[in-house]
This record gives structure tokens, C-alpha cells and sequence, in this order.
């Protein structure tokens, strides 16, 4: 069916109102997520503190972020079972209360085991909140509204992440790390007694089956892959170690598809992967996990490189990378508005090069001597970029799949999200360790030698984004109506 960037016509597409349940519903489940997401990059700013707390290593830090992403990769799946089993406000319950307990375990933690405990706890919680949310918003927002819609959802996936650094630097400016967490708990305990008064159910409960083996080839598969990548330049590591865990992570993926492959002949799959045969909702989600390995590499290693190497206060890093959060926030639901009217290349085009720009500029400008006002010129633009790009690609990618398959296509995306999350992470910090440390050994003093290392990170993910870049010229609007490729007679699924 033909389909091109300009406004879709239809009942559903002109349509400009909520209902005033829906939007409630949605709103609810909007600031809860904001909550949840918040948390996940507030540790950020407090690794240096928590680094030298609880005297580990750069790398050993990272997995405070790395494990929470992972953590949310293999439980993101099984949401589509729940959202099945538990009506709407069971899950969101479950979601939230996971999220409580985590937050307790690491606000009380004392040691980094205990603490990463509490990540992983919390990240179940936060896997569970996203896809209820991106599910729900697609069951009730017709598409011609969608934009608009997404647009919010996307301030909330992307200005959540970029303002847990603020929070976390005005936070440590005065208290321990711990109250990092301390702070987030009662508001956390307060918006899910608000929502479930709130929430309404809107799905339908079912008897579905979990495969169960699909779980642990899940976590074996993602966590094994980007394992690896943690591994790489680490001269600590024992030289078997990187082999296996390429050998575990990359058998386990392959075991994981060929199950997702036999079970959906009986539509009993963890994760359908039939929603790859609509080639808009492929590239778009490829764009999107490129663009999620640089935001979040970007977001941990920035904070790094401005406290160990250059100096700076947590207080400081929080403020010099709140612009481009808030710009993130109030250029959503613009973004969101401008979509529905031109559709998604007039702003994917430009901002994929507006984020192409920022990483270059990092690459190039970084240095111990930079004048202050660089850095949150280069993340204002970079943010400016990641705005114009999320709302497009969280759209265009759900709605390129039939209704039959939004539950797994929202489960893919969130998944690829905090894979591809971790992966960048993994990344950034590898090729920024190994090249500080080999730099180091050549008697280059820390700083420089810190801050180089970081240059060669965020070149490389300039390098990488240039295919994002290229993918985002192919990504166009979906049709208003997506036909069912497996069920191809009958009437056509209105999306």
C-alpha cells in the first residue's frame, strides 16, 4: 500500500480529542514512568563518590548502569505475558512495587553487591512500567493523534535520563550518594498509591503460557553479548574470559531466535519476532538503538570525564547538562505536533546530523583546558538532535505493525532500547579506559590522559551514528492502515 509523508486521512487520523479516561489513564502511567526512568541515570554523577566509597573500579562501577539495562533487557520481555495474565492495574501494582523495594535495598546497601542488587531489583520495576505504558498509549490513541502523544513519551524516555544527573549533582552537593535513592522514595511510594486510585484496566486478561526457557536463554543471550563488549581492552581480565563470553552471549542469542522462531507457529513466543517483516518498523528500530547507544554512552561518560578529569563539583555537572534536558522536555510534544502535519523526515533528517554534529564536536573540542561554556553548548545541541529524532522513531515504529502486534512490538523496542543502552555504555567506557590506561603507561599525566581517552569514545560513536544517519533518509510514515501479512484476506487492522 502506497504511503508517503503527508498527513493520513481518515476518521481515525483527523480525529483531535481524548477521552477523558484515556487521557487520564495515560497521564498516570506517563509520570510514573518519569519516576522510574529518572532513577536510571541519576546514579550517574554519584560513580565518582560511590568509586571512591566503596573503593572499586571505573569499570566495576559501570555495571551500575550496565546491570540495571541488562536487567530491564530480559525482564522487558515477559511483559507481553503479563500484560495477559494481570490486568492493567496488577501490573502497574507489580511494576511499582518492585521498584519501592529496589530503592530500599540500595539506600540501605552497604557494600556494591548489595547495591547492585538494588539496581536490578529497581530495573525490574522499570521494565515492567515502560511497555504497559507505550502498549496502552497505542490501544487508545488513534493515529492521528500518535505524534502528539509520543511526543510526550518521549520527553518522558528522554528528559527523564538527562535529568537524573541534575538531580544526583544537587543532591551530593550537600549529602551522601545514598540519599540519591533516600530522595527518590517517597516520591516513588506517593505516585503508586496515586495511580492505582487512578489507573483504570484497559486490557483484556487471558491464560497464556510463559516459555520458561526462553527466559534464561534471554538473559544468557543479552547479557553475555554486551558482556563482552565490557571485556574488550581490559587488561585485568583473564584472556579466556572475553572468548567465552562472545561464545555464551552470541550461541545463546542464536538458541533464543530459532525458539522465538518455532514458537510462533502457536503464538506462543516470548518475543514475535514477525514484526521484523515490516521493514519500516526494522529500520526505524535499528535508528533507534544506534541513537541509544550514543545518548546513554554520552550520558555516563560526560559526567565522568567533567568530575575525574576535569574537576568539576557534582553540582556543577548537574547544572551544565540541565539546558539540554529541559530542551529535550519542551521540544517533545512540539516534535510530537509537527509529525502528525509533516511527517517524520522533515525532523528525523535534520536531527539525526544535528546529533552527528554534537558527537563530532565532543571529539574534537574535548580537552582539559576548554572553556566552560562548551560543554553545555555541545549537549544543548546534541539534545536538540535526540528531540527531533526519539518522538519520530517510538511513532513510526509502532505504528508500522499491525494491532496483533503491538504488545511484542512494544517488548522489541523496549528491549533493543536497554540492550542497545547497555551496549553503548559498555562501549563508551571500555574504549575510554583502555586508551586512558595505555596513554597512562607512556607517562601521559591522568587528566589528559582521561579526556583523550573520551575523545576517541565519542568519535567512535560518531563514526556509528553516520549509519543512523544514512538509515534515517529510508524511514518514511506508516500507513494510517497496516494489513496483517499473515492474515492478508481478511479486513485489514486499523493501526
Amino acid at each position: 500500500m502506497a504511503s508517503t509523508d503527508a498527513p493520513v486521512i481518515g476518521s481515525q487520523s483527523t480525529q483531535t480529542r481524548l477521552d477523558p479516561r484515556d487521557k487520564v489513564t495515560i497521564t498516570v502511567l506517563l509520570l510514573s514512568a518519569f519516576v522510574v526512568i529518572l532513577n536510571e541515570t541519576a546514579m550517574n554523577v554519584a560513580l565518582d563518590a560511590i568509586i571512591d566509597d566503596l573503593g572499586i573500579t571505573e569499570r566495576l562501577a559501570q555495571w551500575l548502569t550496565t546491570g540495571f539495562l541488562l536487567t530491564m533487557a530480559v525482564v522487558i520481555p515477559i511483559t507481553g505475558w503479563l500484560q495477559q495474565r494481570l490486568t492493567t492495574r496488577q501490573t502497574y501494582a507489580l511494576a511499582m512495587g518492585l521498584f519501592v523495594l529496589g530503592t530500599m535495598i540500595a539506600a540501605s546497601s552497604f557494600g556494591f553487591w548489595m547495591l547492585l542488587a538494588g539496581r536490578v531489583v529497581q530495573a525490574a520495576g522499570t521494565a515492567i512500567v515502560f511497555p504497559l505504558m507505550m502498549k496502552t498509549v497505542m490501544d487508545l490513541v488513534p493515529p492521528g493523534l500518535r505524534g502528539l502523544v509520543m511526543g510526550n513519551v518521549s520527553m518522558v524516555i528522554a528528559c527523564a535520563p538527562a535529568l537524573g544527573p541534575t538531580l544526583s549533582g544537587v543532591i551530593l552537593q550537600h549529602l551522601h550518594w545514598r540519599f540519591v535513592f533516600i530522595v527518590v522514595l517517597p516520591i516513588a511510594i506517593g505516585f503508586a498509591i496515586a495511580g492505582l486510585a487512578r489507573l483504570r484496566d484497559v486490557n483484556e486478561v487471558r491464560a497464556a503460557r510463559l516459555d520458561w526457557p526462553s527466559v534464561p536463554l534471554a538473559a544468557l543471550g543479552f547479557g553475555g553479548t554486551v558482556y563482552a563488549l565490557a571485556l574488550i581492552g581490559d587488561a585485568e581480565a583473564p584472556a579466556w574470559e572475553l572468548p567465552v563470553a562472545v561464545v555464551v552471549g552470541v550461541a545463546s542469542l542464536v538458541a533464543f531466535v530459532l525458539r522465538q522462531r518455532a514458537l510462533q507457529r502457536t503464538d506462543e513466543a516470548l518475543l514475535d519476532l514477525r514484526t521484523f517483516r515490516y521493514p519500516l518498523f526494522t529500520r526505524a528500530l535499528l535508528v533507534m538503538a544506534i541513537a541509544m547507544m550514543a545518548m546513554f554512552g554520552a550520558i555516563i561518560a560526560l559526567p565522568l570525564v567533567l568530575q575525574r578529569a576535569l574537576g568539576f563539583d557534582p553540582l556543577l555537572v548537574g547544572l551544565m547538562t540541565l539546558p539540554g534536558a529541559l530542551l529535550m522536555g519542551l521540544l517533545g510534544p512540539i516534535v510530537g505536533r509537527i509529525y502528525d502535519r509533516r511527517g517524520p523526515r522533515v525532523l528525523l533528517v535534520p536531527g539525526s546530523l544535528v546529533v552527528l554534529a554534537a558527537l563530532v564536536g565532543f571529539a574534537m573540542l574535548l580537552s582539559v583546558d576548554m572553556p566552560l561554556w562548551m560543554v553545555p553548548a555541545l549537549h544543548v545541541t546534541m539534545s536538540l538532535g535526540f528531540a527531533a529524532t526519539f518522538p519520530v522513531l517510538f511513532t513510526v515504529s509502532l505504528g508500522a505493525v499491525p494491532r496483533r502486534l503491538y504488545g511484542y512490538g512494544s517488548a522489541m523496542v523496549s528491549t533493543l532500547q536497554q540492550v542497545a543502552g547497555a551496549a553503548g555504555t559498555a562501549l563508551f567506557v571500555t574504549v575510554l579506559a583502555s586508551q586512558s590506561a595505555a596513554l597512562q603507561s607512556t607517562g601521559t599525566p591522568f587528566d589528559e590522559s582521561f579526556v583523550a581517552g573520551a575523545r576517541m569514545a565519542f568519535l567512535g560513536a560518531a563514526v556509528l551514528w553516520v549509519v543512523g544517519v544514512l538509515l534515517a533518509t529510508t524511514v518514511r510514515r506508516p500507513d494510517d492502515v497496516v494489513v496483517d501479512l499473515d492474515h492478508p484476506a481478511e479486513e485489514p487492522v486499523r493501526a
